[in-house]
C-alpha cells in the first residue's frame, strides 16, 4: 500500500506531532552482548490482562537487528530531568551508554535509573507497519516513581500538568460591569509573589533582617566587590533602591566591608555576611519546598519554566547576575 501522489508526508508528520506523548528509551543487547538503546515516543499500552505494550522501530534503524534478535527489551518512561539522555539516544555516532549508571533488572538488559516508570518486557509478537516494525511485548516486571514525566509535542520537549477537575477560582465572580478579575495575569503573579514574600519575610524576621537586605546579601554572595550603583542594577527589579545608609548598616552588622578601589567605593561580603546569606537562602529554599510540596514536583517545574520565559520576554535589560564578573579597572584605564 502506498500513499496517493497528492499526499504530503511533511504535513502528515506535522499533524501527527500535535498528539502529545511521553518519551521513552527502549534498550536491549545485541548478538555480541553490547548494550543497544533508542529514543522512541511510539510506546503505548495494549492490554491489561495479559499485560502487553507496544512500540515501533523504523526498518532503516541500525538497531533493528538487535531488537529483532533479542526477545528481551526494557521500556524507560523518561522523567523531566532526563531530556539530555533522550537526546543522546536519539542521535547516532557516540557511545550512548558512557557514564550511565544501570540498575539490576530481571535479566542483563540495560535498565536505567531515575525514570518515571520502567517496563521489563519480552517480545510476544511483531507486526509489519509500513516503514516500521511493531513490537508487542509481554510485561514481565514494572515499577514507577513520582518523578514528573518528560513529554513531546510538535517536535519539541514539553512538560505535562493536570487540569483541575473543576474550574479553579480564588473567589466569587466579579460583577459584570467590573473588568478587573482574578484571571488577570498581573494580579495572579503579583498576589503569588507577595504571598511567598510574606512567608519569607516572617522567616527572616528571626534574623532581624528584612527582605531588601536579603536581596543585597544574596547578590554579594553570588558576585562580590560591587559598587552601590552595580548592586542597584541587580536589584532594581524589586522597585526599591539600595541606599548608602543601608550598606553602612550592613557594615555595622559585620556583613559587608566597604573598600575604596581606584577611588571608587566597593562592597565586599565578609565571612559573617556569607554565612548569614547562606542561612537566608536556606530559609528561601524552605519556602520553595513548601510550595513544591503543595503543587507537586511536576507543576513546580512547569511553573519555573513559564516564569523564566516570562522574565526573559519582559526583561527591560537587567544585567546577568550569574555572568563572569569583570575585574574593576582604575580610573585611568
Amino acid at each position: 500500500m502506498t500513499a496517493p501522489a497528492s499526499f504530503n508526508p511533511q504535513a502528515f508528520r506535522a499533524a501527527l506531532s500535535t498528539f502529545t506523548t511521553g518519551v521513552t528509551i527502549i534498550t536491549t543487547r545485541g548478538a555480541d552482548g553490547e548494550p543497544v538503546g533508542v529514543t522512541a515516543n511510539s510506546f503505548n499500552s495494549v492490554s491489561l490482562n495479559p499485560p502487553l505494550v507496544l512500540w515501533s522501530l523504523a526498518k532503516s534503524a541500525l538497531s533493528l537487528p538487535a531488537f529483532s534478535g533479542n526477545k528481551h527489551w526494557n521500556v524507560h518512561v523518561l522523567s523531566a530531568d532526563q531530556q539530555l539522555l533522550s537526546g543522546r539516544f536519539a542521535s547516532r555516532g557516540e557511545d550512548k551508554f558512557a557514564g550511565v549508571t544501570l540498575d539490576q533488572g530481571i535479566n542483563d538488559t540495560p535498565l536505567f535509573k531515575d525514570c518515571t516508570a520502567r517496563f521489563q518486557c519480552r517480545t510476544a509478537f511483531t507486526y509489519e507497519g509500513g516503514d516500521h516494525l511493531i513490537f508487542v511485548g509481554e510485561v514481565l516486571a514494572f515499577d514507577k516513581t513520582d518523578l514528573p514525566p518528560l513529554a513531546f509535542q510538535s517536535g519539541q520537549y514539553a512538560l505535562a500538568t493536570c487540569k483541575a477537575r473543576e474550574t479553579l477560582r480564588l473567589g466569587s465572580e466579579p460583577p459584570p460591569e467590573c473588568s478587573y478579575t482574578e484571571d488577570l495575569l498581573g494580579y495572579l503573579i503579583g498576589r503569588a509573589h507577595y504571598q511567598l514574600l510574606d512567608a519569607l519575610r516572617r522567616l527572616l524576621h528571626s534574623q532581624k533582617i528584612d527582605e531588601y537586605a536579603f536581596f543585597v546579601l544574596s547578590v554579594l554572595c553570588i558576585r562580590d566587590n560591587l559598587t552601590l550603583e552595580e548592586i542597584n542594577q541587580f536589584v532594581s527589579y524589586t522597585g526599591r533602591e539600595v541606599t548608602l545608609s543601608m550598606m553602612l548598616f550592613l557594615e555595622k552588622q559585620g556583613c559587608v566591608v566597604a573598600e575604596k578601589q581606584f577611588g571608587v567605593l566597593r562592597f565586599l561580603l565578609t565571612a559573617t555576611g556569607r554565612e548569614m546569606s547562606l542561612e537566608q537562602i536556606a530559609l528561601a529554599k524552605a519556602v520553595e519546598q513548601d510550595v513544591t510540596d503543595k503543587l507537586g514536583a511536576s507543576d513546580s517545574q512547569i511553573l519555573k519554566v513559564l516564569l523564566k520565559r516570562l522574565i526573559r520576554d519582559t526583561d527591560p535589560g537587567l544585567p546577568d547576575l550569574w555572568a563572569p564578573a569583570q575585574p574593576p579597572v582604575s580610573a585611568q584605564a
